[in-house]
């Protein structure tokens, strides 16, 4: 077991739900947490960005309630995601927003920032760094990140080329503490593999996209309960870095997934007849684990499911090993 800061040493299950660009919201992230998940979203989703302080306060004010109301199952702690690039022209109000209400995670994106992880480390937060290669890793740990996610080959969205074999593994020659791994995972038994690996949560994300809580349209959520690891297409066309995206709204934009140039998006000619798809709007990020998501869910009853297959797995894997509490 890692060494693992407060927010995250004792959580029910060893889920970090993972912000989705859009898509997450209070709802989502309150729901995650009550049932045992790290629930998070991305800071850029409050728009505009004053809404960032009324959605903060809902979200602690709500959980707080919850643990008031049910002090022996306290809910999961919750997380912000921070663009730290310096496109990123928020990232100073958000930061003020989350220092505020002390948000007990922060999860970083897009360059390790020791500025920002220092600000996050003076009102008692904990900063995972998302990295998609040892040398990322590296970096972001030097900057003073306290743990890493470990985006592998096959998550949704932007991801990583590694196996999650090598990359765990690489990770763990020098690096103890917090480590969630991601890519493919939407079940009980592919969130004990990570653990097998060396990983001390599963990132889960694309999954919760076909939750009734996800602000996501209801195309987009049947169309992860309808496919499968084959309807995911690896491309930088939408956003000039290499993402996964479901195949149905690649074709829905007038394209064919199977022959998209590879080339900087901005170069390209859709015609002059349409504007390019958006991506993450019209272009579906999604990973490839989708195969076990089989109809839309409220979030609890998802997690409760996840709960039931991680169990049963513990228990037919690792017979007479008692859980962590």
């Amino acid at each position: 077991m890692s060494r693992l800061p407060a927010p995250l040493g004792s959580l029910p299950l060893p889920i970090i739900g993972s912000p989705l660009f859009i898509i997450s919201n209070p709802k989502l992230v309150i729901e995650q947490c009550k049932a045992g998940v790290v629930g998070s979203m991305p800071a850029l989703n409050a728009r505009p960005a004053a809404q960032l302080d009324e959605w903060l306060h809902e979200i602690t004010e709500t959980l707080a309630d919850y643990n008031r109301a049910n002090p022996d199952k306290p809910a999961a702690p919750f997380a912000i995601n921070q663009i730290v690039h310096k496109s990123n022209d928020r990232l100073e109000h958000d930061m003020e927003m989350v220092a505020k209400y002390k948000v007990p995670i922060i999860i970083t994106s897009l360059g390790a920032r020791e500025d920002v992880n220092q600000a996050i480390h003076a009102y008692g937060g904990v900063v995972l760094h998302d990295v998609i290669n040892n040398r990322f890793a590296h970096k972001a740990i030097e900057k003073g990140a306290d743990g890493l996610i470990a985006v592998a080959a096959g998550a949704g969205g932007h991801a990583g080329s590694k196996s999650p074999f090598a990359l765990i593994q690489e990770i763990r020659e020098w690096f103890d503490g917090p480590l969630a791994l991601s890519g493919s995972i939407a079940s009980g038994r592919a969130v004990l593999a990570a653990q097998v690996l060396g990983a001390d949560f599963a990132y889960i994300g694309s999954a919760f996209i076909a939750t009734e809580e996800a602000r996501a349209v209801d195309a987009y959520k049947q169309a992860i309960v309808d496919a499968t690891s084959d309807d995911i297409i690896y491309s930088n066309l939408f956003t000039g870095v290499l993402g996964n995206y479901l195949r149905p709204s690649i074709e829905a934009a007038g394209l064919d997934p199977d022959n998209l140039p590879v080339s900087d998006p901005t170069k390209m000619n859709f015609g002059s007849d349409r504007e390019k798809p958006k991506a993450w709007k019209e272009i579906w990020g999604c990973g490839q684990g989708i195969g076990t998501i089989r109809e839309v869910l409220p979030a609890r009853e998802f997690i409760a499911r996840l709960a039931r297959e991680y169990a049963e797995a513990r228990q037919q894997y690792f017979p007479g090993v008692r859980a962590a509490a």
